[in-house]
């Protein structure tokens, strides 16, 4: 019986066939977070111009920079657990697997580029950066043109790139969950354990204690 609980404690952490394990909901959910947040500030500032109000509303989440470092942190420790569990997370067969992995993948791909094109962009304006006190990119008072260049034109333009892919990947969820009565949501945002069915044997039956 000890055994079995240790089994279901340790399953629960990685992903399977049925549904996405904690560790990798923590991680999505996470950069969810994270997009939503950065979003939501950027429309604001952009509708409100820095009121007060938008302060201190602004103060209880992360800043941009900060909220942008987290997400590439994010983005990297995913594609690594991602690749780590491969042959054991849920899939789709046909054209829609394929279509949800080529939308990944864009994810991803946006998600990491956008931060990094803005780290680089830090390091070529020669200002300097830190995080929690811990130098992160380093003043060196130089400016080069070539790393600042790049987020400069593509930074903006692929955030909002982003937010449509993001939108159309919260739209085929919920398409999948109401309209296709799938459990494609579910094994994101659904029970992590199921109680395993009785076969009428006592000793396969779930225990009650």
């Amino acid at each position: 019986m000890k055994k079995q609980e240790v089994t279901r404690s340790s399953n629960i952490w990685m992903d399977c066939p049925a549904r996405y394990g904690l560790v990798s909901r923590v991680l999505h959910w996470g950069m969810a977070y994270l997009l939503i947040w950065q979003f939501a500030m950027i429309l604001c500032w952009r509708v409100f111009d820095g009121s007060d109000l938008l302060k201190t509303i602004s103060s209880y989440g992360p800043g941009h920079g900060t909220a942008g470092a987290l997400t590439i942190s994010f983005v990297t420790i995913r594609a690594f657990w991602a690749f780590a569990n491969s042959h054991r997370r849920p899939t789709h067969a046909g054209w829609a697997g394929r279509a949800a992995l080529a939308g990944h993948a864009g994810l991803y791909l946006l998600m990491f580029a956008i931060p990094a094109l803005a780290l680089l962009r830090t390091y070529g304006n020669g200002k300097g950066w830190s995080l929690w006190g811990v130098q992160i990119v380093p003043a060196t008072g130089v400016k080069v043109d070539w790393m600042t260049a790049p987020a400069n034109a593509l930074h903006g333009t692929l955030a909002w790139l982003l937010l449509c892919v993001i939108a159309g990947h919260v739209a085929v969820a919920l398409v999948h969950h109401f309209i296709g009565r799938d459990d494609t949501l579910a094994r994101m945002a659904g029970r992590l354990m199921h109680r395993p069915q009785s076969d009428g044997n006592p000793a396969t039956a779930p225990s009650k204690v």
